[in-house]
């Protein structure tokens, strides 16, 4: 990108470079060596943090078969009687999230995350007690679980707006993020050998231990900036504040009228939004549809519930490698990266997503196409999942909680519609459900692809940095 004649004052989209780790006008410093850097120490720790959190989220859907009397049946659906069974039924319970971004930029990510999984913990080692006052206790508590979980993500951007180099950020941050991918194949096996050999009260007992044991590391060795880290190298630290130079605002407020009116947060807001409502319609609406019309169920099975979060984890490593490997090697500009990689993470999901609709009754081919749509969703771990940082470092967490409100959405209205659309349970019923998600999703890609931008934002700065000439 070239910059802005020098004289006149630049245009919203023109205030960073952004294929460049640097501004060329500011002083470089040495890039640091990543080999025991504190910014990856950073980014295994969070992976470890979100590993914990995503097990703990997912540990009551492998002990409630345990928890609940063997007779009990669901009536709610009519079951298609178009393929024959394959097994049983059985029942996920999902948490929703929160904004937590403002209380992030006031109280400090390390803080926020670490008190948010903290609680996490603490309220998962009192589930066996809750659970022996009934249903509604349950309920209360994995509430109040939830509303710790809801505010890691936002937490952890807003720490990474002060860590993250720019052309090291997928990196970064598909290193943290993927732990709950992980956290998710992990955990479902280990929570059955747990209750098969244990009870189902040591699932609880176990994750929520390790919860605050990782609680305990991330305390003591983790800070909010490189400026307050008590052992990083002067070296480390002189680069990512180089790398960073010129992006971070010193504004004391929250700009949030430019905020709201900015197109390119917006254009995150349709992506997240799409994303997530052909994510909840692949790993919960498309398991429904095998138990309902295949008469198989996946969640059944702890390997095939296992593998479509290993694909995702796997292609979240990958492609934060290669998104940050085409910008320094191959001078890929940010929003290049950021289109394409969306691109696949979001059209591939659509396009196995429909084609589920027209598999016939052929279940393995149902698991087949789930795990590829999974797989392939983990490519918008580097496209518009992270360029909240890309358009305005000092207030990602913030960007990320506005853009996780409207995300949450999907999981709300999206069974709800999904269920009104197949009263009789039909195949041809069912491909309606998939067509509007799929449609969704890539209204959701070409949105993104059209509005997005990859630089800091004029709203995002200073007025010294704003007005720089």
């Amino acid at each position: 990108m070239r910059s802005p004649v020098r004289g006149l004052p630049p245009s919203d989209g023109d205030k960073v470079s952004d294929n460049t780790p640097l501004l060329q006008d500011a002083p470089q410093a040495e890039v640091a060596p990543v080999c025991c850097s504190v910014r990856y120490n950073l980014a295994v720790l969070s992976f470890f943090g979100f590993f914990v959190l995503y097990a703990l989220r997912v540990n009551l859907s492998v002990a409630l078969v345990d928890m609940v009397d063997s007779n009990t049946t669901s009536a709610d659906n009519k079951t298609s009687k178009e393929c024959a069974e394959h097994s049983a039924s059985n029942q996920v319970l999902h948490n929703q999230t929160i904004p937590g971004g403002y209380v992030a930029s006031k109280v400090g990510g390390k803080l926020l995350l670490g008190f948010g999984i903290l609680g996490t913990a603490v309220f998962t080692l009192f589930t066996p007690i809750a659970a022996d006052f009934g249903v509604g206790a349950l309920i209360v508590l994995r509430a109040l679980e939830g509303l710790g979980e809801g505010v890691t993500f936002p937490a952890m951007h807003a720490m990474w707006s002060s860590w993250s180099p720019p052309l090291e950020r997928s990196k970064l941050l598909s290193i943290s993020y993927a732990g709950a991918q992980l956290g998710t194949v992990i955990s479902l096996p280990l929570s059955g050998i747990i209750c098969f050999y244990m009870n189902w009260t040591y699932v609880f007992y176990f994750f929520g231990i390790v919860g605050i044991i990782w609680f305990v590391l991330w305390i003591w060795l983790v800070s909010d900036t490189p400026e307050t880290h008590r052992t990083i190298s002067h070296q480390e630290k002189e680069y990512i504040r180089s790398s960073l130079k010129n992006q971070l605002s010193s504004q004391k407020s929250v700009p949030w009228i430019p905020m709201l009116k900015s197109l390119p947060l917006w254009a995150i807001v349709v992506a997240h939004f799409s994303y997530n409502w052909s994510f909840y319609t692949l790993l919960t609406l498309l398991p429904t549809y095998m138990k309902e019309i295949l008469r198989f169920n996946v969640q059944a099975n702890g390997f095939l519930s296992a593998v479509p979060y290993f694909g995702c984890w796997l292609c979240m490593i990958l492609s934060g490698q290669a998104a940050d490997h085409l910008r320094a090697k191959w001078n890929f500009s940010t929003i290049c990266v950021r289109r394409v990689f969306s691109l696949i993470g979001m059209i591939g999901p659509a396009v196995f997503l429909v084609a589920a609709g027209f598999i016939g009754c052929d279940y393995s081919l149902a698991v087949a196409f789930l795990t590829i749509s999974t797989t392939l969703g983990g490519f918008c771990s580097s496209g518009f999942s992270i360029n909240h940082l890309d358009i305005a470092p000092s207030y990602a967490g913030i960007l990320l909680g506005i853009t996780n409100t409207f995300a949450t959405i999907p999981g709300m209205v999206g069974p709800v519609i999904a269920k009104s659309l197949t009263p009789e349970n039909t195949i041809r019923e069912w491909q309606t459900v998939f067509w509007i998600a799929a449609a969704i999703n890539v209204f959701g890609a070409i949105f993104f692809t059209l509005f997005a931008k990859g630089e800091v934002q004029n709203w995002a700065l200073d007025d010294r940095h704003g007005h720089r000439s």
